[in-house]
């Protein structure tokens, strides 16, 4: 028996543009029977997100992706994990402070590229909870500096002069045992999104794998079918859950 599953989601409690219960009412119309919330280095969109859920009739998954230190685009999606206090929860409590520090810092960067909003704009956008980058592009589109968020990562919020300002960030390894420690499966997320050759993302996998890794994203929206077949090959080779 299968059924249709969506383990790769993200919410208003990060950058998502749903609820956590809109979410779940739009993946059940769409036909999805088992959903993740995975939203960026928090877990206080889960609680919602598993009573809509489950009033709909789906699995619910807990979830959630941390951003790794070692690359920009090493994300690492826990899933399925005890949401009672642990080491999980105690690093997404560090990581949304880290988060929290950040907003000040990009408005600094902003500022110096002529680019002045206030700090009260982007709380109003973010609703309270985290915030992130699409808040921030979002803004930018009301006030002009823009004509889409897509240009506003492209030309400020995802440029190389914008990691300069950093955050607080785990290793891989830390992120996998938090999530360990919390009862869950640790899956590298789309792989495409870090760039390597496909030599080099055989011995980052092969480093993943040792860490503990449990799974590899091998069907995302981005991946071409020759990705895809690659990476369940990949999956295979290092006896990996395919998500």
């Amino acid at each position: 028996m299968t059924c249709l599953a969506d383990l790769h989601t993200h919410s208003t409690a990060s950058d998502g543009q749903y609820s956590p219960a809109e979410l779940a009412a739009l993946a059940r119309r769409a036909g999805v029977e088992c959903l993740a919330l995975t939203d960026h280095d928090t877990l206080d969109g889960l609680p919602e997100g598993r009573e809509a859920a489950q009033r709909l009739g789906m699995t619910f998954v807990p979830g959630v992706e941390l951003g790794a230190k070692e690359a920009r685009y090493l994300h690492i999606l826990g899933l399925g994990f005890d949401t009672a206090p642990s080491p999980l929860s105690r690093l997404c409590r560090l990581l949304k402070e880290g988060r929290d520090q950040r907003k000040y810092r990009i408005l600094d960067f902003l500022a110096e590229k002529g680019l002045h909003i206030s700090l009260e704009e982007v709380e109003a956008v973010a609703g309270g909870q985290i915030i992130a980058r699409p808040h921030f592009a979002r803004v930018m589109v009301r006030r002009g500096f823009v004509s889409t968020p897509r240009e506003a990562f492209d030309r400020y919020l995802d440029t190389e002069e914008f990691q300069k300002i950093e955050r607080f960030k785990a290793t891989a390894e830390e992120c996998i045992r938090a999530i360990h420690a919390a009862g869950g499966k640790a899956v590298l997320a789309h792989p495409y999104q870090l760039g390597l050759s496909d030599e080099a993302l055989t011995q980052t996998l092969a480093w993943l794998k040792e860490l503990g890794l449990d799974g590899l994203e091998c069907r995302y929206p981005r991946h071409s079918p020759e990705q895809t077949a690659f990476y369940l090959r990949l999956a295979e080779t290092f006896r990996l859950h395919v998500t």
